[in-house]
């Protein structure tokens, strides 16, 4: 019996021993899983607060340079094309049906001298403006370069995966954003959103310019009414003074090179007032 049951024994050591070693790779397999976790989190984290700061920053040039609408595209399309991981990008507004490249970032060179040469435009058939028109909505594209007739952006700068954003004030386009990769590779959902939140930033942008511009005009016709009120109540009967302060007001204001205020006496115009007046012009 003692012999059975020392020999019995050696088999049971042997299969505890045994045992044991899954247990040491199923931990090892977990540790591995937390930290493929932990490192996930991490970059996820860390491009959250990357897409933070990149809004801040475009807030912060809209704040600090009111009616400077170049400086804060530029910065929109630095930081779109910098978290998105895009080669180039470019900013357009939408106005009387046409669309005028306003801002670039990183465009190849035969590319920019082909947007350039073209000026404001209707986009061709197909392309990817085209359907943002017709859908009033982003539109992606996993790759421009396959297309049986290629955009400008495909044959000149190597597009292939590129987004479309558009711009909405108050559900009127008046621009977009487009940025591009030189490979196939898709934007991700938060990539689309950040643009969008870019998107709309650029419309704040030009309406704060809109408004300045049109509290800057209010003013200088404010101002300059009451220089000629300030000239009639100061020198009364010296029209020849009024005339020429309207006059200078008026061609300043206007934008104009030169003028010249008349006199109708009922049957003939006499100029009374001129302002760097060319001779044989009326």
């Amino acid at each position: 019996m003692r012999r059975r049951s020392r020999a019995s024994s050696k088999p049971t050591k042997a299969r505890s021993r045994k045992g044991k070693a899954p247990r040491a790779v199923r931990r090892s397999s977990s540790v591995a899983g937390q930290e493929t976790e932990v490192a996930r989190f991490r970059r996820e984290r860390d491009q959250a607060l990357e897409r933070e700061i990149a809004t801040a920053e475009v807030l912060k040039v809209i704040s600090s340079s009111p009616g400077d609408v170049k400086s804060v595209f530029e910065a929109i399309l630095e930081n779109a094309t910098r978290i998105c991981e895009a080669k180039f990008g470019a900013l357009f507004t939408y106005q009387n049906e046409l669309f005028c490249p306003v801002a670039h970032r990183n465009t190849p060179l035969a590319l920019l001298e082909f947007m350039n040469q073209r000026g404001p435009f209707r986009p061709p058939r197909g392309t990817s403006l085209d359907q943002l028109l017709n859908t009033n909505d982003f539109v992606h594209r996993a790759d421009d370069s396959v297309d049986q007739a290629p955009s400008a952006p495909a044959r000149l700068g190597g597009a292939k995966s590129h987004l479309a954003v558009p711009m909405f004030k108050n559900k009127v386009l008046v621009g977009a954003i487009v940025i591009y990769r030189q490979e196939v590779r898709p934007f991700t959902d938060k990539q689309i959103a950040l643009v969008q939140n870019f998107a709309a930033q650029a419309v704040i942008a030009i309406e704060n310019t809109r408004l300045l511009n049109e509290l800057r005009q209010s003013l200088e016709q404010q101002t300059a009414t009451a220089d000629v009120l300030r000239i009639i109540s100061s020198s009364p009967g010296e029209l020849e003074s009024v005339f020429q302060a309207m006059l200078e007001n008026a061609t300043r204001i206007c934008e104009a090179k030169f003028g010249t205020l008349f006199h109708f006496d009922g049957e003939n115009f006499h100029p009374v007032a001129t302002i760097q007046y060319a001779p044989g012009i009326a």
